[in-house]
């Protein structure tokens, strides 16, 4: 567990080394960040965050004094904070970027609805230069209305130039959620009876653990591990245990999270609190992308109500900023960020049900797999599993965007099809013609119409396929898209995101995306470099990065160099350094 006080190794005065510390600058941090003291190492990124917000930017002289309060190297400060997209690092001579950023999602969907055209209109324009800069998002997990356009992280309705013109000559507006069922109009309708179930009757906890097991509920982030057994694991770690909820859905194609969280936030809330009495946690982090500000202003005040109505008496829950890292979706990565540190991916074993959180057992939970907890406990096992098949069963929220005419989140059985998909979403665009699909966001692989009939679910005749669900984020393909270019655009993702840590992703990306925009590609190559990453990866990210070009190279041999693709304008994270 982390220390109230700042951790040192040294004796006697602390005297930070590399560039001197400003009385000024230590007055301005000191009065920033006056309600954090004192200052606790894992709380890093969120310091960072209260200076990027305030200033706009990281300058190196905030830097230092951060480093000088905290009692920490300046380079630590410094590789953390450049570890993240959402930092914007300022060393001494340098001009700051614009106090204003409006980012232009480029990842599949969106590069679908022309945002890499209106991206380039908008960086040539140069009547906003010193007020405003337009730069590339990797994803906005918006993929429902792309081209999906954010003012700062602030999600904007603009679709087209003249859209984004009209919101740079206006002031940034504070945004709030409509429509989300509060804590009072959830406990009206009987929320959180099974929480206070669980406070008054502990000796249920078993029963409910039971069901729990019954019940074919799966970690819905991606993993697809069985919820019950992970909780019966860490139950029977020593204590204290800890908890972690993912709510950093990165995977192009994912918006789900965002739409439990925007409606019913309760619903997954009361989760934490019923795991934190059946499997005996002390302290719960809430881990949501830096890209939903508004709902991390909505939980703020959410988490206070239910914490001022004793319900959470049993456990403390703290609320953490993402930074932009894709990895950080990655469990043992985000663990690394909630800890303050770069979200490098860590080896295993040790699995984190066992040494997770500050070196204590931890469990981690999707935003979705915590919202099914409620429905499960009240209704039975029996009736979560009836809403699929006796292959397939139990629910299952699906993110459908692509070429479809109404794009969104569909819940339906679990093992349903691209084709059941494509209809619930009111079939195809016009003028769109199905093509092919991607089953389970940029990493799961891309199959042709003629495979729509594969169950969508973890393992089965998808895996069969060299495909897997994922964080099950359906992206429809038509005549109109080239496979070529979508999968260039997926590696250029990867490439992006990896967080630079081993060479076989670091590299192999980078090769990837280098051959692929070759009017000749070398195929053998690029199997060689996708065989190499897949073996030697350390995680999931460079494991399945080549998924999209192996699938395009099999399913789509004809396509292969058929489209000129040039380099997209994010480098990778390692690049970067």
């Amino acid at each position: 567990m982390p220390d109230s006080a700042p951790a040192t190794d040294r004796k006697g005065k602390f005297q930070p080394k590399g560039r001197m510390t400003s009385p000024q600058a230590l007055n301005r941090l000191s009065a920033l960040l006056a309600d954090e003291m004192p200052l606790q190492h894992d709380r890093l990124i969120e310091y960072l965050h209260l200076i990027q917000d305030k200033y706009r930017h990281l300058s190196a002289e905030n830097l230092s004094a951060l480093a000088y309060l905290m009692k920490m190297p300046q380079a630590e400060i410094w590789e953390v904070a450049s570890f993240y997209d959402h930092f914007d690092l300022v060393k001494e001579g340098e001009t700051p970027p614009p106090a204003r950023t409006i980012r232009i999602c480029t990842s599949l969907s969106c590069m679908m609805a022309g945002a890499q055209t209106l991206l380039s209109e908008m960086q040539d324009r140069t009547e906003f230069s010193d007020e405003v800069r337009f730069v590339p998002a990797p994803c906005l997990g918006a993929c429902d209305n792309a081209p999906a356009i954010a003012d700062g992280h602030q999600m904007t309705d603009a679709s087209t130039a003249e859209d984004i013109i009209a919101i740079a000559n206006t002031p940034a507006p504070k945004s709030r959620l409509e429509g989300v069922i509060t804590f009072k109009a959830y406990r009206a309708n009987g929320g959180y009876q099974l929480a206070s179930t669980l406070r008054e009757a502990p000796e249920r906890k078993s029963e409910m653990l039971d069901m729990l097991d019954k019940a074919a509920l799966k970690g819905l982030g991606g993993a697809g591990f069985p919820t019950g057994r992970k909780w019966r694991i860490v139950a029977s770690q020593p204590e204290p245990r800890l908890m972690a909820v993912n709510g950093d859905e990165g995977e192009p194609g994912t918006f789900k999270d965002r739409y439990y969280l925007s409606t019913d936030p309760h619903r997954m809330i009361e989760g934490i609190l019923v795991a934190g009495h059946i499997v005996g946690i002390e302290k719960c982090y809430i881990y949501m992308r830096d890209e939903y500000p508004e709902i991390i202003a909505m939980l703020h005040e959410e988490l206070a109500a239910v914490r001022a109505s004793g319900l959470a008496d049993h456990m403390e829950i703290e609320l953490r900023r993402g930074a932009g890292a894709y990895i950080c979706g990655e469990e043992s990565a985000m663990i690394e960020s909630i800890e303050g540190k770069r979200g490098l991916p860590r080896h295993r074993p040790p699995y984190v049900a066992e040494n997770g959180l500050f070196g204590r057992p931890t469990l981690v939970n999707n935003v979705e797999t915590l919202f099914w907890i409620r429905d499960i406990l009240e209704l039975g096992a029996d009736w979560f599993n009836a809403q699929g098949s006796e292959a397939h069963p139990g629910f299952r929220t699906y993110s459908v965007s692509g070429r479809v005419a109404r794009p969104g989140i569909v819940k339906a059985p679990a093992g349903s099809t691209a084709e059941q998909l494509i209809e619930a979403c009111g079939g195809m665009a016009e003028g769109h013609h199905f093509k092919a699909y991607l089953p389970g966001g940029a990493s799961g692989g891309i199959l042709p119409a003629s495979k729509a009939d594969i169950p969508l679910d973890f393992g089965g005749k998808l895996a069969e396929e060299g495909c897997f669900v994922g964080s099950h984020a359906i992206v429809i393909l038509s005549q109109q898209d080239n496979m070529w270019q979508v999968a260039h655009n997926l590696l250029s993702f990867f490439r992006h995101e990896s967080c630079g840590q081993c060479t076989p992703c670091r590299t192999g990306t980078d090769k990837a995306v280098q051959e692929m925009s070759k009017s000749q590609p070398d195929t053998d190559r690029l199997m060689l470099l996708s065989q190499i990453m897949a073996d030697a990866s350390i995680c999931g990210l460079g494991q399945a990065a080549s998924n999209p070009l192996i699938s395009v190279m099999k399913h789509f041999p004809e396509e292969v160099g058929t489209e000129a693709v040039t380099e997209q304008q994010n480098v990778g994270k390692h690049d970067k350094r």
